[in-house]
């Protein structure tokens, strides 16, 4: 994983999606139906949505972290192998204890066609007590900061 050379061209990707990461679409990625499969595109999500939590210092810090609550993928375009894909993600919504995430996939080999669309619902959550807690000010603050770029 690498954090995207460029901005994509899509007028959406940015602010609404700042963090984005290229990720190399590997043989083993696809399945018998001779694309990639279904579970790699979730994987692919994971690693978009740690990265932009890695940014925003929320991973590895205390007790209080994101757990994903719901997970919704728009599949618009098979992926093969060879590719490369650029998965950008943003904060689409702050609630008072989630956040929604939004996704956008697009495939090199495609020539920057958008290939999956999705979204997330990360809960706060401490587990030091097993409960989910509000989002922080300051957890606000970094959003908004990090949305801005």
């Amino acid at each position: 994983m690498r954090l995207c050379s460029r901005v994509m061209s899509d007028p959406s990707n940015n602010p609404a999606r700042p963090v984005c990461i290229e990720l190399p679409v590997m043989w083993g990625d696809m399945d018998a139906l001779g694309h990639v499969n279904n579970a790699v595109y979730a994987r692919w999500l994971e690693q978009a949505r740690i990265a932009y939590f890695e940014r925003l210092g929320l991973i590895g810090g205390g007790s209080v972290g994101p757990i994903l609550a719901r997970q919704a993928i728009d599949f618009r375009e098979p992926v093969t192998y060879p590719d490369t894909v650029s998965v950008s993600v943003g904060v689409t919504r702050i609630g008072t204890t989630s956040l929604t995430l939004g996704y956008r996939t697009t495939s090199q080999a495609k020539q920057g066609m958008t290939v999956m669309e999705a979204e997330s619902v990360i809960v706060v959550f401490d587990y030091a007590t097993g409960k989910k807690t509000p989002v922080s000010a300051e957890l606000k603050r970094g959003i908004d900061s990090l949305q801005k770029e």
